[in-house]
């Protein structure tokens, strides 16, 4: 159920975001060809590779909730963090672009002045993307889910560029056209920054990196709640997407029969579910407890 849960509530916010960066791509880019403002030019193509980056994350999460297969036995939760490495990668790509476009406009003999509506736009902009960003980011902690955070950056980051759109095109109506081409550069500059965070937090989920050492303690502690564990030893927790899997050895007295043993592990098991969502599975090897 509570999977089911998950997968609704990502859905809810990847369809919102879609729907959001479909407007502003056209809103934008109309907007800023017709005022002839090259920061809100750039800040569509990053409107529009959002949007481009929500329909992998859609696919990304509809996989991440198949139920475990033959090829998959625990399941397809690592196709979240796959997902945000796309993301970044995307980002990256958009930042050059952006980046490149926005130098050769600046280099320019001479440079447009844009139009005073490439300012309302960009505060429409601000307002729907911060929007954005703090509801997905919202749902995609609650849910511990790795794509859809990483979405709420991307959209977090237009929300930034097009702070910085909106300060070059002010800065080019009053007088000073080299802001405009300049705050294109900036907002490359913002993207990429953001591309390289996501990027090196996908690589650390797909590299099975531990959970903080709280979540650590709380596994542990679950583990000796059961007055037949004597001992918890090399407790291992790994990352698998946004769930986590889990190894240890416990002792148990060497007086009791294997059927007692493994009634003791099962509850064992059953405590660690209980006292953390996050866990998926658990292994334990049980051994004889000497003094």
């Amino acid at each position: 159920m509570r999977e089911e849960v998950r997968y609704k509530a990502s859905r809810k916010a990847s369809y919102l975001g879609l729907m959001g960066n479909i407007l502003l791509t056209f809103l934008k880019g109309f907007i800023g060809y017709i005022a002839g403002s090259a920061a809100l030019m750039a800040d569509a193509v990053h409107s529009a590779s959002d949007f481009i980056g929500t329909l992998i994350v859609i696919k990304g999460v509809k996989i991440a909730h198949l139920p475990p297969d033959q090829s998959h036995p625990y399941g397809h939760h690592k196709a979240e963090s796959i997902v945000s490495k796309i993301i970044a990668i995307i980002l990256m790509i958009t930042a050059v672009f952006i980046g490149y476009e926005a130098f050769q406009i600046l280099l320019a003999d001479e440079i447009g002045i844009p139009g005073v509506s490439a300012i309302v736009v960009a505060l429409i902009s601000i307002g729907i993307k911060e929007g954005l960003y703090q509801y997905t980011i919202r749902v995609g902690r609650k849910y511990r889910n790795a794509a859809l955070i990483a979405d709420a950056w991307h959209q977090r980051s237009d929300a930034i560029s097009s702070i910085a759109a909106l300060i070059g095109i002010t800065g080019a109506v009053l007088g000073f056209p080299f802001m405009d081409p300049l705050a294109g550069i900036v907002v490359a500059m913002l993207i990429l920054k953001t591309a390289i965070s996501i990027y090196i937090d996908a690589i650390h989920d797909l590299m099975d990196s531990a959970p903080p050492p709280e979540v650590l303690n709380n596994i542990t502690e679950a583990a000796k709640t059961d007055e037949g564990v004597l001992a918890v030893s090399e407790v291992k927790v790994r990352r698998y997407g946004s769930m986590l899997l889990v190894d240890m050895k416990i002792n148990v007295s060497p007086h009791i029969s294997v059927e007692q043993g493994h009634a003791i592990s099962a509850r064992t098991k059953q405590n660690i579910l209980s006292h953390n969502e996050e866990v998926k599975d658990v292994l334990i090897h049980v051994n004889p407890h000497y003094e």
